[in-house]
């Protein structure tokens, strides 16, 4: 068997495997010196590992390729590999065929790591013995062995890997919003939202469908489902589902509606986290949770890290961290939860978007910019700046540039927020890095106001 990629899902994937018997050979087009963590540990078992490049005989008489999300499934390889008839399949795909009991599976633009870790908390209130991975972090395929019949899987799906699924089935599928994201993987918006739409392909009626009834591409994935399906909106009644009403929130399926908890005992901030709950509320039920489990599940839970993350108040300027919002919609999102006088950071890796759509919000409400990384000048070619009644828009090369410009331009009552609508890898080894190092120079301003 063939691992393609040396991700994190990558090395797990190639681990597994090597211990349930398969002679197993790993191959990524990084270095060795790139990858002189991950090597070793595979050595160690006996795997084979081919860096630097694909060579085109490791690809041939494999009974099986399983490709890291990573890795594009069109890949000259990987299309060759399936010219020749062989079974290329992506991580989720291998790790469903080894979870014995119900997967709820989590997709979206946005969200799906808070809602995901929160649908894990409730069902874990609720009773139920439950295990939470996927693209949050931990791969699926290292839950297998943890997994019993009895046991609820909670994945946060991306839509890299819903490109490789085959048998990949929910229970519960779970599609938060669709907003334009990994154009440069995808190339259109169509090719993408299809991808995400993949998590009802194998569905069943006795599976459960989540949809946001206020997203237009959500309503229109409706009809691609064989699953029973249940909605979810903050702005209208559904006929079956979670909505608001009169400040509640409540569900209704064929046994009639119950309020499970009002709007202002969520402690997340913006319109977009009460939209995550109500997802969450819906699996959480189907999945026979007790509505006072779920209200209390969501009241303790807090922000997940780098997700609109609060991370310190100096001098009267409160600092933020959405490391995570690395799309244009995700930064929108952002921005609607304060209502002005923000600093933002922008900036990272470009994936193809569009930042003409930010100019009615920083019109509104943003005071100044700091670009940012590889997509600073596409960003500032786009965006309004001071002279169209837009923000002052600062050149800042680096994240600690454009922290320190804002620490020393920002008042009291302002924010200071990094919600960057782009990827990281540009300066970065993840979204995670980046916020750490964000926190890592804003905790030190912060020691610096102390002395």
């Amino acid at each position: 068997m063939l691992v393609v990629g040396l991700g994190k899902s990558g090395v797990a994937s190639a681990l597994f495997l090597k211990a349930h018997g398969a002679r197993v050979t790993v191959s990524d087009t990084k270095s060795g010196d790139e990858l002189r963590n991950e090597i070793p540990v595979l050595l160690d078992h006996g795997i084979t590992v081919e860096t630097g490049g694909h060579g085109e005989r490791t690809f041939r008489g494999q009974d099986l390729i399983v490709v890291s999300p990573g890795v594009p499934f069109d890949a000259p390889p990987l299309v060759q590999a399936r010219g020749l008839g062989e079974s290329v399949i992506g991580e989720i795909e291998l790790a469903a065929q080894f979870l014995p009991g119900p997967i709820i599976a989590i997709t979206g633009s946005n969200g799906k790591t808070t809602t995901t870790t929160l649908v894990g908390e409730i069902l874990t209130a609720g009773g139920l013995p439950t295990l939470v991975g996927g693209n949050i972090g931990t791969p699926a395929i290292s839950l297998a062995e943890r997994a019993k019949p009895e046991t609820v899987t909670v994945l946060e799906i991306s839509s890299f890997q819903l490109e490789t699924i085959q048998t990949f089935r929910a229970k519960v599928a779970v599609v938060l919003n669709v907003t334009p994201d990994h154009l440069d993987r995808h190339r259109t918006f169509e090719i993408y939202a299809n991808a995400k739409a993949r998590i009802f392909e194998n569905q069943q009626a006795s599976d459960f469908a989540v949809l946001n009834a206020d997203d237009a591409t959500c309503v229109a994935m409706a009809s691609r489902t064989r699953a029973q399906v249940f909605w979810f909106s903050r702005q209208k009644e559904v006929e079956q589902g979670a909505w608001v009403r009169d400040a509640n929130i409540v569900f209704r399926d064929v046994n009639g509606q119950r309020e499970i908890l009002q709007v202002s005992e969520i402690p997340l901030k913006g319109a977009h986290n009460l939209e995550n709950v109500l997802a969450a509320v819906c699996a959480g039920m189907l999945m026979g949770c007790a509505p006072d489990k779920i209200r209390e599940a969501v009241r303790n839970f807090r922000a997940v890290e780098h997700r609109l993350e609060f991370v310190a108040t100096i001098g009267g300027v409160d600092y933020y961290n959405d490391s995570k919002a690395t799309n244009v919609d995700a930064t929108i999102k952002a921005l609607e939860s304060f209502p002005a006088n923000i600093h933002l950071i922008l900036g990272g890796k470009d994936k193809g978007s569009d930042y003409t759509v930010l100019n009615d919000l920083l019109r509104k409400r943003v005071k100044r910019v700091y670009t940012i990384g590889a997509a600073a000048s596409k960003i500032e070619s786009q965006i309004v700046s001071s002279k169209d009644g837009g923000p002052e828009v600062i050149h800042s090369q680096t994240l600690e540039n454009a922290i320190r410009s804002a620490h020393s331009a920002a008042k009291p009552g302002d924010v200071v927020l990094l919600a960057p609508a782009c990827a990281s890898f540009d300066q970065f080894k993840s979204y995670e890095h980046r916020g750490k190092v964000f926190k890592e120079i804003v905790q030190g301003l912060r020691k610096n106001e102390a002395v």
